[in-house]
């Protein structure tokens, strides 16, 4: 790595690599309708100036069997009669631009990206626009790296699965365990990385895994045997919500069907799910693409069909569009002649993937006479993009708990130990589906810029199965004024195909934090990062740990966050997105189980069902200053009204359990303005996150416990006071899903828990003035 240049007023970490500095990379030729090619430039499909649709059908209309089916994977083929590039489809862009995809490299003129934190760390920020802000940047990065001929256009990102499982190795990719969270930070996200303008896209984004995929390797179940078993009722309630915000209120390109099961059939040959679902309820305007080897794995693994051209058949029939993989190509031309699939069927298939290359302008010849076809190698890892990954890890990073150590002082703490597997890591801190950063700040550097530092490893790494460093350890720790450990987990413990057992800290990490904090001479703060929650009820209660930190894995100016956060250069306001249990939870659930409620013996997922013991709960998360909530404005009542079609047609239904179909009510009028005063009463200017839930009256034996319904976050200066409103829907925020998985809103009082505030809103059936 090269010698990082310190900007110590900006507190941020840049890199300089060797070729960064040229101007401009070798421009790309054009993907098709190149203006010299004097044999396509006139072809319709290549007029800009005509609509999409017109465009697309003429291309198709030229094209051969063959040549469609050697376009209906990820590794498109080139048509060179007519001017046609090889295009490949597969690129990632989780929280950076990532070269994990063929479709993306790093070297010359593009040696890195701007690697922002983990998605788990972003969410906990519950900042929209800041989720938004950090699409635009990648999207940046990912149209210079296209128009140097290092990258795609279309990129397989965000992962919105719901974090239902804290073993779940791939949680670190999602935005948690809350299904409104989840499908807030997806749009926001899509929006940013697609920056429409109009219907043209600068990238095309894609919402993945649909649906219900939580597990990768568990027990001797892997996610390609997996059959999920999916009630109605949590399909609607949880597992589908991110997905249908990504393409109702994202807009996004592209959905991408999941490797398991669900109820028996596999997601990418499912009708109900694709064409039903995506396409046909939520109208997604763009392409359905498989995960990878996902149409193989249906036929070679789970089985579902007695030949391959069947399996092929059945996903195209069923909506899927994009193959990635080559199952497609090698089976579908078999599929035709023996009729199980129509040509039609492969056309609308290929319209659904042209459409979207000529919203990204690649049949517009000229890559540079494009929108954002100036951007180059000095759009990359730009000092403002840097700044932006630094400013998410801050706004991510979590205080757990504060016994009154922190932040530390300059003037009292001048020596600090620094220990800990993850004390001096850099790689680690970018999670997986991360690309190469633009440059490092490990924790040791970051608060080596505060104090003096005595560093010990503690353990080898974070598998820690030895005992042989802790001495020299718990030496350091007794030298210093304070000490900060840095433990916690790394691909090696959580990643893609790799599950968790349990959720302690591995080896003998528990056993290094207890010594040194014995040890310790003076505070001692213990930083942890992972993706998945972790249970440290040993350090919660133990007295000699100060202070717990959760950065989850920071992005590449993580060492700088943590350090400012350590000193009070940034006073925390991050929320925990997901739920931290005690180690006995998981002995109790099996991954395989999907039901959200509980049942007999069985104690149910996420803060919204679960009521057991737990570590941390979802939504927490300390501040260096204190917040008080009161409300200026609660309406206390609500009128639903009914469509006065309903009852000229006897469809009483609607009323069932007095609960209102959600499809029944007039929802444009059913909203209610609240305003709630946050005031800073401490001594620090400070962020707060302000949660809403709500909870639906009782005795709905299909309900949550409660669910969060909106959020905000507001900066307030010390002593001062901001008013925040909120508008409660009662259709969006106030509905729940019934066992048949309809959704309806429930009549009689709702208790909404704004903070540390609890205020009752009753909703009454009205039918035209007259209440039911």
């Amino acid at each position: 790595m090269a010698k990082p240049i310190l900007f110590p007023l900006l507190f941020i970490t840049t890199t300089v690599f060797l070729g960064f500095v040229i101007s401009s990379a070798e421009s790309r030729p054009p993907f098709a309708c190149d203006p010299r090619n004097g044999l396509t430039r006139s072809l319709k499909f290549c007029r800009a100036n005509l609509p999409i649709h017109v465009r697309a059908r003429d291309l198709i209309g030229r094209l051969t069997l063959a040549e469609k089916i050697r376009l209906l994977v990820n590794n498109a083929a080139a048509v060179p009669r007519l001017g046609i590039q090889g295009y490949e489809w597969w690129s990632e862009a989780l929280h950076g631009v990532s070269n994990v995809g063929p479709g993306t490299k790093f070297g010359g003129a593009f040696p890195g990206a701007t690697s922002f934190p983990q998605v788990i760390t972003t969410a906990a920020s519950f900042n929209e626009s800041l989720w938004e802000q950090i699409g635009r940047v990648v999207s940046d990065e990912a149209r210079a790296m296209y128009n140097g001929g290092m990258a795609g256009l279309t990129y397989w990102s965000p992962n919105v699965n719901i974090f239902r499982d804290p073993r779940w190795g791939r949680g670190q990719e999602t935005p948690g365990e809350d299904p409104v969270l989840a499908g807030k930070y997806a749009a926001n996200y899509v929006r940013g990385l697609q920056s429409p303008t109009g219907i043209r896209l600068k990238v095309a984004a894609c919402c993945k895994h649909y649906t219900a995929y939580d597990l990768d390797n568990w027990n001797g179940v892997d996610r390609y045997h997996f059959n999920a078993r999916v009630s109605k009722q949590d399909l609607a309630d949880t597992y589908d919500v991110p997905f249908k915000s990504c393409v109702v209120e994202g807009k996004v390109a592209s959905v991408m069907c999941s490797y398991n099961q669900v109820n028996g059939k596999p997601t990418c040959a499912d009708p109900d799910l694709l064409k039903g679902t995506i396409r046909g309820q939520w109208g997604l305007s763009g392409y359905i693409v498989s995960d990878c080897d996902s149409v193989g794995v249906m036929y070679d693994t789970q089985h579902f069909t007695a030949t391959p051209e069947e399996s092929a058949a059945a996903a195209i029939k069923a909506g899927l569009d994009l193959d990635c993989g080559p199952f497609l190509a090698i089976h579908t031309d078999l599929a035709v002649r023996r009729g199980l699939l129509a040509e039609a069927d492969v056309d609308l298939a290929l319209a659904n993937t042209i459409t979207i290359q000529m919203r990204l302008g690649m049949f517009d010849g000229e890559p540079s006479a494009q929108p954002y076809g100036n951007l180059g190698p000095r759009d990359v890892c730009t000092p403002a993009h840097q700044q932006l990954a630094l400013e998410a890890a801050r706004q991510g990073i979590v205080l757990l708990k504060n016994s009154g150590s922190l932040p530390l002082s300059t003037a009292r703490h001048r020596i600090v130990a620094v220990i800990g597997p993850n004390s001096d890591v850099t790689v680690t801190m970018i999670g997986n589906y991360a690309g190469v950063a633009c440059g490092y700040t490990s924790p040791l550097q970051g608060i080596s810029r505060y104090a003096r530092t005595i560093h010990q490893a503690g353990c080898s790494d974070v598998a820690c199965d030895t005992n042989n460093l802790f001495g020299a350890a718990e030496v350091a720790a007794h030298e210093a004024d304070a000490t900060v450990l840095v433990m916690g987990l790394d691909q090696s413990i959580e990643a893609e195909f790799r599950d968790r057992v349990g959720l302690l800290l591995p080896g003998r990490q528990q056993e290094l934090v207890s010594r040194v904090a014995r040890a310790s001479r003076g505070p001692t703060v213990l930083v942890l990062m992972s993706g998945g929650p972790i249970d440290v009820s040993f350090a919660k209660n133990d007295p000699r740990v100060s202070a717990i930190i959760w950065a989850g894995y920071p992005g590449q100016a993580g060492g700088t966050a943590i350090a400012d956060v350590l000193f009070g250069t940034t006073n925390p306001g991050g929320k925990l997105p997901m739920t931290w249990y005690p180690q006995d939870y998981v002995a109790k659930v099996p991954m395989t189980n999907m039901g959200m409620r509980p049942s007999r013996g069985y104690p149910g997922r996420t803060y919204r069902f679960y009521k057991g013991p737990i570590v941390f709960p979802f939504g927490h998360g300390l501040s260096y200053t204190s917040f008080k909530h009161s409300l200026a404005l609660a309406p206390t009542d609500l009128s639903v009204l009914l469509d006065t079609n309903l009852f000229a047609t006897k469809n009483y239904s609607t009323l069932s359990s007095n609960a209102i179909r959600v499809k029944h009510a007039k929802c444009d009028s059913l909203s209610s303005l609240f305003h709630i005063d946050v005031e800073n009463t401490g001594n620090m200017d400070g962020t707060h996150t302000l949660l809403v839930f709500s909870t639906p009256p009782a005795g709905q034996k299909w309900s949550p416990n409660k669910q969060l319904i909106g959020f905000h976050r507001v900066h307030i200066i010390a002593g001062s006071k901001q008013r925040v409103k909120i508008n409660i829907h009662a259709c969006k925020h106030l509905s729940v899903v019934d066992e048949f998985g309809i959704r309806r809103i429930p009549m009689g009082s709702h208790s909404l828990h704004i903070g540390d505030l609890k205020h009752s809103i009753s909703l009454q059936a009205n039918l035209e003035g007259i209440k039911v």
